[in-house]
């Protein structure tokens, strides 16, 4: 391998106890574990506007937009856990990459996502995992350019599903997590 993979990791989620962060945390250390260099990410440290064309027209983009951006443009891999809100993508990761998607002095649109691989996970109270929303965060990243992987994850009865370490309890299940890091650091590897 010529260059260390960098992937940025992150939930589509701001609780503070958040499910989703946990699974994505399993996920980054399989992919540490395979040789990725991985930045976790919790939204609550970069809190964002709603997208206003508006504000941006005025103030341009946000201190905190253009530090999420920063964070993409350096990193080749994403790992996102996306919660599933009503069978569809939460409000706060629809409004980063909506906010990421806008252009910055000198720059395409889409620049931060354009070469990107990305890997989705999800885990819900629920008996599909959050599997719905996931559909609709790969078209949405699949039209930003993003080239999102074929593998997935969705953990059902997340409630149940996580140890009091925010492990997965289920051993097949937390393989199948930390595979899809593995995974993703593979790819990278090869297309780095």
């Amino acid at each position: 391998m010529s260059s260390v993979p960098r992937i940025l990791a992150f939930a589509g989620s701001a609780r503070a106890d958040s499910i989703n962060r946990k699974l994505v945390h399993i996920s980054a250390e399989g992919a540490r574990a395979a040789g990725a260099d991985v930045t976790e990410l919790d939204f609550r440290d970069l809190p964002m506007p709603l997208y206003d064309g508006d504000l941006e027209a005025s103030e341009g983009l946000p201190a905190n937009v253009i530090a999420f951006k920063e964070l993409l443009m350096a990193h080749q891999g994403l790992l996102i856990a996306a919660p599933e809100y009503n069978s569809s993508i939460t409000p706060l990761l629809k409004n980063a990459i909506d906010w990421a998607s806008r252009p910055g002095p000198d720059e395409s649109p889409l620049a931060c996502f354009e070469n990107k691989v990305a890997a989705l996970m999800s885990t819900s109270p629920g008996g599909l995992g959050g599997l719905r929303g996931l559909v609709h965060v790969r078209s949405i990243l699949g039209n930003c350019k993003v080239l999102v992987l074929p593998d997935q994850v969705a953990i059902p009865r997340a409630f149940s599903a996580f140890d009091s370490e925010g492990m997965l309890s289920d051993a097949k299940q937390k393989d199948s997590v930390e595979k899809l890091g593995v995974t993703l650091t593979g790819i990278l590897a090869k297309l780095g």
